[in-house]
């Protein structure tokens, strides 16, 4: 509050010695009157700037109009019109010291263009053309930074190097930018140390620490703050946040959670049924995540394939070929898994790849007896007696119990 009270005071200082140098500006065309010599005369007057936000009871002294013809007699009066005339600027007829009677925001105006006039008082006749003028609104420091764009969201894939950029905030600062350090603003980050920095003066945020794991935090709240003044003791501030969200990438290689499974399935079970459902591991997402699987060796090789579901990344195992118990009780197979899409970057962590044992082993299901033949043909004499023997049929159990059969 100190250091603003004395920046103001400078200022006005300032501003009160450019209001005691009075500049000439000819702004008049020759003025004629009747019956005498011509002359050219011109307004002087002083350069008039009002400091915004005056919260003062008396009105505010501007400036002072006074023209080459006034000889301080008061045969001459001044009268002011244009912008703000009457309702926030005043005129001292006499003198032409010109008040402010309201308080005054450069946000809101930051110029007044007004038109002055003086008059023979009593003839009410201008004695010199009408002049205009500007009265400057003089900035302070009243307004913080702002973040219009924010709160802001972002993402960095996982694992960038130290440096990398996220994104870029920019705070506005409605003080005048041609004037001090009013609307000069720096940034810093208050919260997301020591993941994230900030460029103190383009606001790009960026990566700070290396090797930062989607798989152990995958979201970080930063806090971002604008100052102006520079950054100084006194400046005003305004924060943002940004959540940044790290992107996935094919760092993590797929693991089986065993080294070997078992499966029982009954020698009944139809062709393209599905006999087993396996899955490797993979931290990762979407597709940095996406696996084929492939039967690599054993001895089920051409009785059973394996397919991925898209959905859930599981192998599938179906069987291609009726299984019979009493021809092979178990089969054996080595499947692998591998990522479909593998980083370059990240070889080093592989291999991205895994293998498994799967056995499948097969049970025996009660079959119904088995004909020898499908079709059986006999012949027998029209004249055979009742309990004449035509021929034989034959049956057996397939079933390794070779249950008898009627």
């Amino acid at each position: 509050e100190l250091c603003h009270f004395l920046q103001i005071l400078a200022l006005f200082l300032c501003l009160s010695g450019m209001n005691q140098a009075e500049l000439s500006r000819s702004r008049s065309k020759p003025f004629f009157q009747s019956g005498r010599t011509r002359t050219k005369r011109s307004w002087v007057w002083n350069q008039f700037f009002v400091l915004e936000e005056y919260m003062g009871t008396d009105p505010l002294y501007v400036g002072k109009l006074h023209s080459d013809v006034d000889k301080g007699d008061g045969s001459i009066k001044y009268i002011l019109s244009g912008e703000g005339a009457s309702s926030i600027f005043i005129i001292d007829e006499n003198t032409g010291d010109i008040h402010a009677t309201k308080r005054l925001d450069r946000e809101e105006q930051a110029y007044y263009t007004l038109r002055a006039q003086a008059l023979d008082r009593l003839t009410n006749k201008p004695v010199e053309p009408e002049s205009e003028f500007v009265i400057k609104i003089q900035d302070i420091n009243d307004n913080e930074p702002k973040f219009l764009d924010g709160p802001y969201t972002a993402g960095v894939p996982e694992m960038s190097p130290v440096g990398t950029s996220v994104v870029q905030v920019t705070a506005t600062d409605a003080d005048d930018p041609t004037y001090g350090n009013s609307a000069r603003v720096v940034y810093s980050i208050l919260q997301g140390q020591p993941y994230f920095s900030v460029e103190p003066k383009t606001g790009v945020i960026k990566t700070a620490l290396p090797n930062m794991d989607r798989e152990a935090k995958d979201q970080y709240l930063l806090v971002i703050q604008a100052k102006d003044m520079v950054g100084q003791n006194g400046g005003l501030s305004g924060t943002t946040s940004v959540t940044v969200t790290l992107t996935d990438v094919n760092d993590n290689p797929p693991r089986f959670p065993r080294r070997s499974y078992q499966y029982n399935v009954p020698e009944s079970l139809p062709v393209a049924s599905v006999v087993a459902r396996i899955k490797a591991a993979d931290a990762d997402v979407g597709p940095n995540a996406e696996m084929e699987y492939k039967i690599v060796d054993g001895d089920g090789l051409g009785v059973f394939k394996i397919s991925v579901d898209k959905d859930t990344q599981e192998g599938i195992i179906t069987i291609q070929k009726e299984l019979d118990f009493e021809a092979k009780t178990s089969y054996t197979l080595r499947i692998e898994a591998a990522n479909m899409h593998v980083d370059p970057r990240f070889l080093s962590l592989g291999p991205f790849s895994d293998m498994t044992t799967v056995k499948i082993i097969v049970e025996d299901v009660d079959e119904p007896p088995v004909f020898t033949s499908r079709l059986y043909s006999m012949v027998v004499s029209e004249a055979a007696k009742v309990g004449t023997i035509i021929g034989t049929v034959a049956a057996h159990d397939p079933d390794a119990s070779n249950s008898p059969v009627r």
